[in-house]
């Protein structure tokens, strides 16, 4: 069977057409098909009706496709293949003799942590990813000397005039440049710059609060930020169901862990370097794809530039851990997870709950990659986008004789599994939430301190920003801090709430006990337009329950003149379960076949009558 499968795969990639096999006892039928093969070949006549062949773009279509390729059903196909190819690779097909050499695991909570699902590991490794291509090097930065150093005279031996002047340009440009006047301790460097016209502003933090009580299941914080002072000249103002970018760092205490692991001596985290970038976008946001040469500290670009802990680990990272791995046993394990043969366990390791990379360092403790090329390949740290839980437009408070403009955001805080503390948060809402714990502690102290948050206006709206010409009736579904947005949306439309545009919100929570974001805060009338559906175990139901049970209200909303239904949250549960609701509401009302339900709100959705914004 191994014969069997090599060789139609070698005759796929040689790109060469079979003949049609002569024998019907042949186990494998060709897997190509043209019209030149009718001409040249005679068909016999057929007693029966002709099976059909498969495609060369799609070996199969179907088990019995499988069954007739490979000669094994797919039950059994599957349990022996993890699909990542390793069973097509030399010396990976099941049933050849395959060598395994001893290999002893770290002994270190950290690895144990990983939970890799490795039994043994073969002595020979196929196709092992290659060591990837450093793009990001840091150098020191050298001040011009009136005495020539021994590197200076060595460079000038046997070089032409061009090479010296070369030389003497790039010590003059290396020596002018300096680390810019700015605090990175409360914003990102300059160079860390959002989609042009837009720059990282510090936002100072005029007012914070827990929305959620004690024993939430997740955490909430309310956010005034003070935007009295940001630039002008944007071309872009702050409105109803807008959203603010914010360019969270990297939790200080983690640089700083990652900065011990690799060894960077202290004395050179803070000082200035040369980063110098081959090519790609990074360390920018969103910036040309380009060679860049700029000044700054191996501790801005650790905390401001790239991710160490969001996304699963990716073989370019395997494969640097690897290379300067100096145990044998890491670096074996860390191959087999590059390697063919460990593609299964790769797969189930990306995955699984991702490990930040000072956890994969503790994990492989004898590697210790070089900063730069440790940069080369991690992911550039994103923004997060927030939307405003407020009217901008009438958010002002006096204060110091002076008149501050604020705009108010709502933050969950997220948490993952962490190896050593059980949790840790996101890289956003972690750093809100320390954000917001520093000025509650001083408050409480009878202090006051600035804190700041670093952001930029949004290039993100939510639909709610729009101004709609004519104001129909409009529901607004939300879960969680995805019911944040419509405040502000609904307090300026119920200033001037009539019959003919009255608003209605479905705010789903665990417990309103402890869960209701904003009550009392909505503004006039909340009582008459805002219902709390309670998921409390035991005795509560979803807000796509509550979807249903309001099939009336919601089929008498999307069939008026300029109607509207507005859906925000979570995509997973709340999101998909809304959206079923929404489909046998008009099953219901609508007298419809599911499938025309479907179509029925997709052409609301096209009509812009329904809009679903969830993540």
């Amino acid at each position: 069977m191994a014969s069997q499968v090599d060789r139609l795969l070698a005759e796929q990639t040689a790109g060469c057409i079979p003949e049609e096999p002569q024998s019907v006892s042949s186990a494998a039928p060709s897997l190509t098909y043209s019209d030149s093969d009718e001409q040249e070949v005679e068909e016999p006549r057929q007693t029966e009706p002709r099976r059909r062949r498969a495609s060369t773009r799609l070996i199969a279509q179907s088990p019995e496709d499988i069954q007739r390729i490979t000669g094994e059903t797919t039950t059994q196909l599957v349990s022996r293949c993890c699909g990542g190819g390793c069973c097509f690779s030399k010396g990976g097909v099941k049933g050849q003799t395959v060598e395994y050499e001893q290999v002893q695991f770290p002994d270190n909570d950290a690895y144990r942590s990983l939970n890799l699902k490795i039994d043994q590991i073969p002595a020979t490794l196929n196709n092992v990813s290659d060591l990837p291509e450093q793009t990001a090097f840091l150098q020191p930065l050298r001040r011009p000397s009136s005495v020539p150093s021994p590197t200076g005279s060595a460079l000038s031996v046997g070089a032409d005039e061009s090479t010296t002047s070369h030389v003497g340009d790039l010590e003059r440009k290396m020596s002018s440049m300096t680390l810019e006047n700015i605090d990175t301790t409360t914003e990102p460097p300059s160079f860390v710059q959002p989609h042009p016209p837009h720059h990282v502003f510090a936002a100072r933090i005029h007012n914070t609060r827990e929305l959620t009580g004690q024993g939430a299941e997740k955490r909430t914080f309310h956010f005034d930020l003070d935007v009295t002072d940001y630039p002008e000249g944007e071309d872009v103002d702050f409105k109803v169901g807008g959203a603010i970018g914010v360019s969270a760092p990297n939790e200080a205490s983690m640089v700083e862990e990652l900065l011990d692991i690799l060894m960077v001596p202290r004395f050179l985290r803070d000082k200035p370097v040369l980063l110098r970038t081959t090519k790609g976008r990074w360390p920018t946001v969103w910036g040309d794809d380009q060679a860049r040469e700029l000044v700054t500290t191996r501790r801005a670009l650790l905390t401001w530039c790239s991710d160490i802990q969001s996304y699963p680990p990716t073989k370019q990272l395997l494969r640097i851990l690897a290379e300067h791995a100096t145990d044998k046993n890491e670096k074996k394990i860390l191959l087999f997870l590059c390697a063919a043969e460990g593609q299964g366990v790769f797969c189930d390791f990306r995955t699984g709950p991702h490990v930040s990379v000072a956890q994969l360092l503790h994990a492989f403790p004898s590697s210790k990659p070089p900063l730069d090329l440790l940069l080369s390949v991690l992911q550039p740290l994103m923004p997060r986008f927030y939307s405003l839980s407020n009217d901008p437009h009438e958010s002002f408070e006096t204060r110091d004789g002076k008149q501050h403009r604020l705009v108010e955001i709502a933050v969950t805080v997220h948490e993952t599994a962490d190896w050593r503390t059980g949790t840790r948060t996101g890289v956003g809402s972690g750093f809100f939430q320390r954000q917001a714990l520093k000025v509650i502690e001083a408050q409480q102290k009878g202090e006051r301190i600035d804190v700041y948050i670093p952001m930029f206006k949004g290039l993100m709206a939510n639909p709610l920003a729009k101004q709609f010409i004519s104001d129909g009736p409009m529901l607004l579904i939300g879960a969680g801090v995805g019911i944040a947005p419509f405040r502000g949306f609904v307090q300026r439309r119920l200033k001037t709430a009539n019959c003919a545009n009255k608003v209605w919100v479905l705010q789903g929570v665990r417990d309103s006990l402890v869960d209701e974001l904003y009550s009392g805060e909505w503004g006039v009338h909340e009582d008459e337009v805002k219902r709390v559906v309670q998921s409390r175990r035991g005795e509560g139901r979803y807000v796509q329950e509550e979807v249903k049970h309001q099939a009336d209200l919601v089929w008498y909303i999307i069939n008026s003149v300029d109607g509207r239904v507005f859906v925000c949250g979570s995509s997973r549960g709340m999101g998909e379960g809304v959206e079923n609701a929404l489909v046998e509401v008009a099953m219901e009302k609508g007298n419809l076949e599911r499938e025309e339900a479907k179509e029925y709100w997709r052409l609301k959705k096209e009509g812009g009558q329904y809009i679903a914004e969830t993540w």
